[in-house]
C-alpha cells in the first residue's frame, strides 16, 4: 500500500442537473465556518458565471477548500450536464473520492451514470449522498438500491461497492446515516465521512516532482494560471521547472512565479506546495491543459487526460446580415478564428476547423448545449456572428458500414401523456428499452440517435402541456437508424427591407405563426414566422393600410395581434433548415435564409 497523507482530502461532487450539488457546496462553506465573517450570502455560491445562474447548472468545474479538525478538504464541484463532460473527465483526476449526490424521488438520471462512469474509473472512492429526502414521494431505500445496480452495471471495483451511505436536505444543510434515527442536524456526520471513508491522497518523498494541468485560469498581470494536483514530489516558488506537452512532447524550461491554494472561494499565496496538494502556478508561459511540470532533472510527463471525441458540428461564420453593426461588433474573421482558438485552450472537449469559406469555420462539441454556451458567450462579449445548423458527426466502422452517436434518454411524465411521447420519439427513430412507474408518473427509457433530438425538447414540452421531463446523456456510436420522419412546416420570409407594420402582421397571422412584433427591423430573406402550411411563403410586412377620405362600417376596428413567439438561442439552433442561419447579436436573435435573394435559392433548387 502506498504511504498516503493524512492532512488532505481531495473530492469531488458529482450529481445529475439539478439534484442539489451546489447548494449542498454552499451549505458545507458555511458549517465549516469558511464563509461566517462574510455577511448575507446568496445562494449557489460556486455558480459564478453569469450563464450558470441564469440556466441553474454548472457549466465550469471549481475548486475550494474547508478545514475541518485541521485537516484541509479540496471540494470540487462538477458539472452535471453531459454536455461540458470535458470539465469532469479533467478534475476528477484531481480527486480520490467523490461524493455522488442522487435525488431521493428521481433516483440516479442519465447523466448520473456518465459522470459516475468517469469517476469510478478513475478509481475514486464513492460516497453515496441521497440528498431531497424531506421531498414528497421521497423513496431513499429503493434509490439506494437503484444506484448499487448502476455501480454493478458499471464494474466497479468491490471496495468502490461497499460505500457509506448518508440521507438528508442539501438545502436546509443536513445529513443523518439512519433515518430512523430522526431528521435533522447538521452536515457534521459527511465531514466524519469524508475524513475517515475517502483515502488521503497517495506520495512517495523520494519521487520527482510531477505537476498536471488540470485547468486554466487567467489574469491581467500574472498571464496564465495553470490549476492542477501535484500528484508527486513538491514544487516551491521560484523553482526551475520543465514543461512537457504529452508523451512525446518535446521538454521547455519554465519558472514559477507564484504558487497559490485554495482557501475558501479565494486563493492565498503559499511559497511550498506538496503530493496531493491542489495549486495553482503563475508564470508558466504557453502551459496548457494535461501538461506535466516536471523536475528538471526528470522530464517525464503523465498520461495524457482522455476525452471524448465531440458529436455535434455546425458553423460558425462572420455576419453577412443588412443589419450587421447596428447592434454588436461584427466579427472579422482574424478575430474569430483567435476567439475560437483561445477557447479550445481552455475548452478541451471543443475543435474547431477551417472550411472552404475563409470567413467560416468549422466547431464541434459534446452536444447543442455545450456549443450553445460558447454563442452565448461570445455575444455577451458583444459579438455579432451567424450560425449554421447543428450537425451530428457520422464515422464508420471496421466493416465500412456507416455508424451514427446515439443518447440514452430518460422521460418522466404523467401518464396520461406517454403515448404522445412514445410517437414522438419512434418518429425520430427511437427505439423503447423500458417502461415503468416513477410515482404518479409514467418512466421512459429510450435509445435515440443524436440527430432525433435536435427540436425534440420543444416538441415535447408542447405534446404534454409542459408536463414531460426529457434527460439525455451520450450512449454510444451506434448503426445508422435511417432518414427521420418528422419534418418541419414551411416558413414566412420578408420580401424586402423595412420595418413590420401592424396592419401587415394583422392580415397575414391567420397563416402561421410569428417571430417578431411590430417595428421590427427587416430586410429580405429574413425569417419573420413559421407557416402553417409546408411550404415556404415571401410576405411582404411593410405594407400598411391604404388611407382613403370615405368612411365605411367597422373600418376603424381595433387590430388586435397575436404576440410573437420569440425564440432564445437554443431554440433557434434546433429550428433552422439545412439552408437557414441564425443571426445572433447583442441584442436580437433572428433566423434568416443563408441565401438571401429569392432569385438565387430558386437557382440552386434547380441545380
Amino acid at each position: 500500500m502506498p504511504e498516503r497523507r493524512t492532512d488532505v482530502r481531495n473530492v469531488a461532487i458529482i450529481a445529475h442537473v439539478d439534484h442539489g450539488k451546489t447548494t449542498l457546496v454552499d451549505q458545507l462553506l458555511m458549517q465549516s465556518g469558511t464563509l461566517h465573517a462574510r455577511g448575507e450570502v446568496q445562494d449557489c455560491i460556486m455558480d459564478s458565471n453569469d450563464q450558470e445562474r441564469e440556466r441553474g447548472i454548472t457549466i465550469l468545474s471549481k475548486v475550494c477548500a474547508v478545514d475541518v479538525d485541521n485537516i484541509r478538504i479540496n471540494i470540487i464541484d462538477t458539472p452535471g450536464h453531459a454536455d461540458f463532460g470535458g470539465e469532469v473527465e479533467r478534475v476528477v483526476k484531481m480527486a480520490d473520492g467523490c461524493l455522488l449526490l442522487v435525488d431521493a424521488f428521481e433516483g440516479p438520471m442519465p447523466q448520473t451514470r456518465y459522470v459516475l462512469r468517469k469517476a469510478l474509473e478513475n478509481g475514486l472512492k464513492p460516497v453515496l449522498v441521497v440528498n431531497k429526502v424531506d421531498k414528497d414521494g421521497a423513496r431513499p431505500e429503493h434509490v439506494v438500491n437503484m444506484v448499487f445496480d448502476l455501480m454493478v452495471d458499471l464494474n466497479a471495483e468491490d471496495w468502490q461497492l461497499d460505500f457509506p451511505i448518508v440521507y438528508g436536505s442539501g438545502r436546509e444543510g443536513w445529513m443523518v446515516r439512519d433515518l430512523e434515527a430522526g431528521k435533522g442536524g447538521d452536515l457534521r456526520c459527511l465531514f466524519d465521512i469524508i475524513i475517515n471513508d475517502i483515502p488521503g491522497p497517495p506520495i512517495d518523498p523520494d519521487a520527482p516532482l510531477k505537476l498536471q494541468v488540470t485547468n486554466l485560469d487567467y489574469n491581467d498581470y500574472v498571464g496564465r494560471i495553470a490549476i492542477g494536483r501535484v500528484f508527486s514530489g513538491s514544487i516551491e516558488a521560484g523553482q526551475q521547472v520543465v514543461i512537457v506537452k504529452g508523451p512525446d512532447g518535446i521538454p521547455h524550461k519554465a519558472r514559477v512565479l507564484q504558487l497559490h491554494k485554495s482557501k475558501g472561494l479565494s486563493r492565498e499565496e503559499i511559497k511550498h506546495a506538496e503530493a496531493g496538494d491542489v495549486v495553482q502556478v503563475t508564470g508558466l508561459e504557453g502551459i496548457d491543459i494535461s501538461d506535466t511540470i516536471c523536475h528538471p532533472d526528470h522530464p517525464t510527463a503523465l498520461p495524457p487526460i482522455p476525452i471524448d471525441e465531440p458529436t455535434i458540428r455546425m458553423t460558425i461564420g462572420v455576419t453577412t446580415s443588412p443589419l450587421a453593426g447596428l447592434e454588436g461588433k461584427p466579427l472579422q474573421s482574424r478575430d474569430l478564428r483567435a476567439r475560437l482558438s483561445k477557447e479550445c485552450e481552455r475548452n478541451v472537449a471543443l475543435r474547431f476547423a477551417d472550411t472552404p469559406q475563409p470567413d467560416v469555420f468549422e466547431v464541434s462539441g459534446r452536444g447543442l448545449l455545450h456549443l450553445s454556451v460558447l454563442i452565448e458567450t461570445m455575444r455577451r462579449e458583444g459579438s455579432e456572428l451567424q450560425v449554421g445548423p447543428p450537425r451530428v458527426i457520422f464515422h464508420e466502422d471496421e466493416h465500412g458500414k456507416r455508424t451514427e452517436p446515439i443518447e440514452l434518454a430518460v422521460v418522466d411524465v404523467p401518464e396520461e401523456h406517454s403515448s404522445k411521447v412514445v410517437n414522438l420519439m419512434l418518429e425520430r427513430r427511437g427505439e423503447l428499452l423500458s417502461m415503468g412507474s416513477n410515482g404518479k408518473l409514467q418512466h421512459l427509457e429510450f435509445t435515440i440517435p443524436s440527430r432525433g433530438l435536435i427540436g425534440l425538447r420543444t416538441l415535447m414540452l408542447t405534446a404534454t402541456q409542459g408536463e414531460a421531463t426529457l434527460s439525455t446523456v451520450f450512449h454510444e456510436y451506434g448503426a445508422y437508424r435511417g432518414d427521420l420522419q418528422a419534418k418541419r412546416n414551411g416558413v414566412m420570409i420578408a420580401m424586402g427591407p423595412g420595418e413590420a407594420v401592424a396592419f401587415a402582421i394583422y392580415t397575414l397571422q391567420d397563416r402561421g405563426e410569428f417571430f417578431l412584433g411590430v417595428n421590427a427591423p427587416l430586410y429580405e430573406g429574413l425569417v419573420v414566422g413559421l407557416n402553417s402550411k409546408d411550404t415556404d411563403m415571401i410576405v411582404n410586412l411593410t405594407k400598411g393600410k391604404k388611407l382613403t377620405n370615405v368612411r365605411s362600417s367597422g373600418a376603424d376596428d381595433a387590430i388586435k395581434l397575436t404576440p410573437p413567439q420569440l425564440m432564445t438561442l437554443e431554440e433557434a439552433l434546433e429550428f433552422i433548415a439545412t439552408d437557414e442561419l441564425v443571426e445572433v447579436t447583442p441584442k436580437s436573435i433572428r433566423v434568416r435564409k443563408a441565401m438571401l435573394k429569392e432569385v438565387d435559392r430558386k437557382r440552386a433548387s434547380r441545380g
